[in-house]
């Protein structure tokens, strides 16, 4: 596994702070993060936010597969970068995580046609989807599921299409060999996963808690 290093700047720094709040989520994606905060559910950053809606545009997403509902925040960063005919398939072990999330997503104007909530096990849910089908799949759920996310995630991705991990970095728990906490074990397990592949060409990025991306070959 390559070596996983601490980020340049400490999530203290004026520059990380600078860099996570340059491009402000829109009113609707901070609801949904305040909507998380709420129900005390970590939301991603606005510096991940950003980044997911910037790879959707690059990539042209049109089919995008998230684990981990979470509110809606992802979901509907996702669905403002996707074309008009693109569709998400969120998926979430807590259906009450999903039912904040339908709401914010029909009052940001997108129609029922636009996503698909799918309320259970992803480990489950996701060998049921179609191979080579989507653009983007994001990975923001149990921690300690991620090695089965990410093994499943290459099925999914058509080529050129991208895997999206999120908290990578788990709070530096992860870039610290000593620590042998569960999730830090599980995430270097994953990483080591997709860094061990010939599938994918990778990038790890020092936004929110560490967002790796890969492009599948």
């Amino acid at each position: 596994m390559a070596t996983v290093s601490n980020p340049v700047h400490s999530p203290n720094s004026a520059s990380w702070s600078f860099a996570e709040d340059y491009i402000a989520p829109s009113p609707d994606v901070a609801e949904a993060r305040d909507e998380a905060t709420v129900h005390t559910i970590t939301p991603i950053s606005t510096g991940v936010a950003a980044t997911l809606k910037m790879l959707t545009r690059a990539v042209d997403a049109k089919a995008v597969v998230e684990v981990g509902t979470l509110m809606g925040a992802s979901g509907l960063t996702f669905l403002e970068g996707m074309a008009k005919d693109g569709i998400l398939t969120s998926i979430d072990v807590e259906a009450d995580n999903q039912i904040p999330a339908r709401t914010l997503f029909n009052r940001g104007g997108f129609q029922s046609s636009r996503f698909r909530l799918i309320a259970g096990s992803p480990i489950e849910i996701m060998p049921k989807l179609r191979d080579g089908a989507y653009d983007i799949v994001f990975i923001n759920g149990d921690k300690l599921e991620y090695v089965e996310y990410v093994a499943s995630a290459l099925r999914l991705l058509r080529h050129g299409g991208l895997l999206i991990v999120n908290d990578v970095l788990w709070n530096n728990h992860v870039a610290d060999p000593e620590d042998e906490s569960d999730e830090a074990i599980i995430i270097r397990e994953a990483l080591e996963a997709v860094t061990s592949s010939e599938s994918y060409t990778q990038a790890m990025l020092p936004v929110g808690n560490g967002l790796l991306v890969a492009v599948k070959d």
